[in-house]
């Protein structure tokens, strides 16, 4: 099994004494980055990406550090060439600005550069998940609102849009303007209750998009008898502590 995909900076890492964590991921990010390009050039016939070869590197890495690789290539890309749902989807995921990150920076042709992310998007698109373009706008309080959770904060097991809609009620990180960083909320899906970090989360859920599924418990958690109760103090400002947390 791949090492599980680091979600922090070396710096960062090194303050919370996972130094050794960071450089397992970041080796498999490199080995990530080399395996992708070798599988663009041995499944390529004239000029053609053949259609499994996102499908090989997703069973061999992953969704996240797949879409990490690809994140980090195309951070800054102008678009032209690149179907732009895909290439906005790419540029969603977190990449610690760090200069190690030129080490998986992925060399390909950037023709087929564009095809392989396109065929990796086709395949997150199967799953069904929620992304960015489901969500209002991210700069405002999240307590009271469903939350999207970013699909590289869960372990990859885990990935469904019953597990990425979450409820936010308080904590300092619900603020945009504070320094805290807590999120306490309690997912749609399963009734889980977890404390996440603000930037565990793309956003808050355009509820135009808000499954019937998620309603009934939407309407629970909002009931008057739930909003009277006390507001939870941010504790620490760690890693989140829910259940399915990346590991």
């Amino acid at each position: 099994m791949a090492e599980a995909l680091y979600p922090y900076s070396r710096q960062e890492a090194k303050g919370r004494g996972e130094l050794a964590r960071w450089k397992r991921s970041h080796q498999a990010n490199v080995k990530c980055a080399r395996d992708i390009k070798n599988l663009i050039v041995s499944h390529t016939q004239d000029g053609q990406l053949e259609a499994d070869c996102a499908r090989t590197a997703l069973d061999w890495w992953g969704f996240p550090r797949v879409q990490l690789v690809l994140s980090n290539t195309l951070r800054g890309a102008s678009g032209q060439g690149f179907d732009p749902d895909a290439l906005h989807w790419a540029q969603t995921a977190q990449v610690p600005y760090e200069k190690a990150a030129g080490e998986f920076k992925l060399q390909a042709d950037s023709a087929l550069l564009a095809q392989f992310l396109r065929q990796t998007y086709e395949e997150y698109q199967a799953l069904a998940m929620f992304g960015p373009g489901h969500c209002v706008e991210a700069d405002q309080d999240y307590a009271g609102k469903v939350l999207v959770l970013r699909p590289d904060r869960l372990r990859e097991e885990c990935w469904s849009a019953q597990n990425q809609l979450w409820y936010g009620e308080c904590g300092f990180g619900c603020s945009p303007a504070s320094r805290g960083r807590a999120v306490y909320a309690t997912c749609l899906g399963d009734g889980e209750e977890a404390r996440w970090n603000r930037e565990d989360f793309m956003g808050v859920l355009d509820e135009q998009y808000l499954p019937d599924w998620a309603l009934e418990r939407l309407a629970e958690l909002r009931s008057p008898a739930q909003e009277q109760g006390e507001p939870v103090q941010e504790q620490n400002n760690g890693p989140a502590q829910g259940g399915m947390e990346m590991g």
